[in-house]
């Protein structure tokens, strides 16, 4: 893999250099589609004759981040820079600069002005404005790529690779380049869909509605009406989700970091407990001292004796100088807390903001994910 991604690195430069220099013509594509074949990127269409030459825009579902380059090589196409900053990077990657920063309006009136001309190639659109793995389902088509023609031509895309999984989320295009170049051979499987018109009088959001089931059968997945919005906001879910001190994959990972080697058994036991117990009255400060002590003397870990004070496996009686009010609560009562922050299923908040400032790290933490959902609630009504 090594040698084969050193190597098409250096051919990868003169495909580059080539397909600037050609210009766009069958010839160019013919030449780019050997050379890129060289470099483990295999196309293959089926019925090329269903393509429409009389239609401006294909919309097409969304595997890689070079899906436009793919069928770019079958057929003379431009896809408008949406996410990409403007510039040599954008250029290079094949996208086609419009100039347009505002809304989507703005955008859909310079494409409609595009599309007008004849002589400019049809548009590639990708309508899910994200790329998934193709196996499960497509995400929710957006309706504005519907609204600069009446007529769409749908696109099935599939990519097949070896070993190496097609598309990983939150992956940049550097590194799927980097993986194309590594496995032996990367297959994307065109089919052309016939011509598909705008009924009368037929909403923008219902004919991109169409166009997905069309496009979901073809594929045998699943048509969602999950968005982008949602993809990215899942990431950051799972992200946050894995810095959580109390989460149970972080906390085992971190305990098994911080465990102390049996080589270090001779080291003063006293010291390396009192800094540990101080380690975790720092977290839990409501948490008695002998109690974490005598957690510690067995599990020999700050991160498992924090888990263990948290879900409430030990059971204790708060220290009178931090409990507050109730005295007589069982700390372990904290578990529910912990439990509803790990599976988000406690009652949206209406309160916008906290009371007071919560002493324990768990009712902090507890209390910004309430005006968190408090807050998303408040916009989604």
């Amino acid at each position: 893999g090594l040698c084969l991604l050193v190597l098409r690195l250096f051919i990868g430069v003169h495909v580059f250099l080539v397909s600037c220099a050609l210009p766009d013509s069958v010839l160019r594509r013919f030449i780019v589609r050997v050379m890129c074949s060289v470099l483990g990127l295999c196309v293959q269409q089926s019925d090329p004759r269903l393509r429409d030459a009389g239609v401006r825009v294909y919309i097409a579902n969304h595997v890689t981040q070079f899906d436009h380059n793919i069928i770019n090589l079958l057929t003379s196409c431009n896809t408008p820079a949406l996410n990409s900053a403007p510039g040599f990077i954008c250029w290079s990657r094949g996208f086609m600069e419009l100039g347009v920063s505002g809304s989507r309006a703005e955008l859909v009136d310079s494409l409609k002005a595009y599309s007008s001309h004849r002589g400019n190639p049809p548009l590639l659109l990708f309508p899910e404005e994200a790329a998934t793995n193709g196996r499960a389902g497509l995400l929710h088509f957006s309706s504005w790529p519907f609204s600069v023609s009446d007529v769409v031509q749908p696109v099935a895309l599939q990519v097949l690779r070896p070993l190496v999984t097609v598309s990983v989320a939150d992956s940049s295009w550097i590194a799927e380049l980097l993986w194309t170049f590594f496995v032996p051979f990367t297959v994307y499987q065109v089919r052309w869909l016939p011509s598909v018109p705008r009924r009368m009088e037929e909403p923008s959001e219902d004919f991109a509605l169409r166009v997905q089931e069309l496009l979901a059968m073809e594929l045998g997945v699943v048509s969602t009406r999950l968005t982008a919005a949602d993809k990215t906001e899942h990431m950051k879910r799972l992200r946050h989700t894995s810095l959580l001190p109390f989460a149970p994959a972080s906390s085992q990972a971190l305990a098994a970091r911080r465990r102390v080697p049996s080589g270090l058994a001779g080291a003063p036991e006293d010291g390396r407990i009192a800094a540990m117990v101080q380690q975790v009255k720092e977290v839990l400060p409501h948490v008695p001292l002998e109690v974490i002590r005598i957690d510690l003397a067995q599990t020999n870990c700050v991160d498992t004796t924090i888990a263990n004070l948290l879900e409430g496996r030990v059971s204790f009686f708060p220290d009178s100088k931090e409990a507050g009010t109730d005295l007589s609560a069982p700390a372990t009562s904290q578990a529910p807390a912990a439990s509803g922050i790990l599976g988000s299923s406690a009652e949206p908040s209406s309160k916008a903001a906290a009371k007071q400032f919560a002493r324990s790290p768990v009712e902090r933490h507890l209390s910004l994910q309430e005006r968190k959902r408090a807050l998303y609630d408040y916009a989604r009504r």
